[in-house]
């Protein structure tokens, strides 16, 4: 089923989430696909549309940097930069607190968390606080920005919510902070000079 990101929509998308179902839509950044964080089952089937290794562990959005911090610890230099670029395309590494999502995620410690720049993905978050986020797309390949191309190359999901095409100028940055020293896991649209003048 794929419906324009609308109020109406997007409180159809919640409710799927909230019941165990899998939603694609659109980020700041590219198409996104998602799931209750919660929910086992679910995650499991995002890795078999995804065709994603067990062992690589998925990202979550968050509504807010507060929201974030409810299952999430902070460091010194995230809190500084998620102030400043939050929502936007940064993902940061951060030690994981909320242990019923170190259970439904595997037993990880540590969990890439980020707040979308994204109306409707924003709206989303709104209901459900939190969201595995992860691009919506078969592992190895690229992302997509336009919902067409996404639709016809992504299936099994429950629920496709169409932002139109994502003008982004690419993936989010994965940083992580380790004993107060820089580590860019991957370099998006925010490059590390921009991330050390934060700092």
């Amino acid at each position: 089923m794929k419906l324009k990101c609308n109020k109406e929509n997007i409180v159809k998308a919640s409710e799927i989430i909230k019941n165990g179902g899998i939603v694609v839509f659109p980020t700041d950044t590219v198409y996104g696909i998602g799931c209750n964080p919660y929910n086992k089952e679910a995650i499991k089937r995002i890795y078999k549309i995804k065709s994603r290794e067990i062992s690589k562990s998925l990202p979550i959005l968050a509504f807010s940097k507060d929201v974030a911090a409810k299952i999430v610890e902070f460091d010194k230099d995230s809190e500084k930069i998620a102030q400043k670029i939050w929502p936007g395309p940064l993902t940061l590494i951060l030690k994981l607190t909320d242990e019923k999502l170190k259970a439904s995620l595997n037993g990880v410690d540590k969990i890439a968390i980020r707040v979308p720049k994204h109306q409707c993905t924003l709206e989303l978050l709104k209901k459900c606080d939190f969201i595995i986020g992860t691009s919506a797309n078969i592992s190895g390949t690229g992302p997509f920005r336009s919902p067409q191309e996404c639709y016809q190359n992504i299936h099994d999901f429950d629920l496709f919510l169409d932002g139109g095409t994502i003008t982004s100028e690419g993936e989010s940055t994965i940083i992580e902070f380790e004993e107060g020293k820089l580590k860019i896991h991957r370099e998006g649209v925010l490059t590390r000079n921009e991330i050390l003048k934060i700092l």
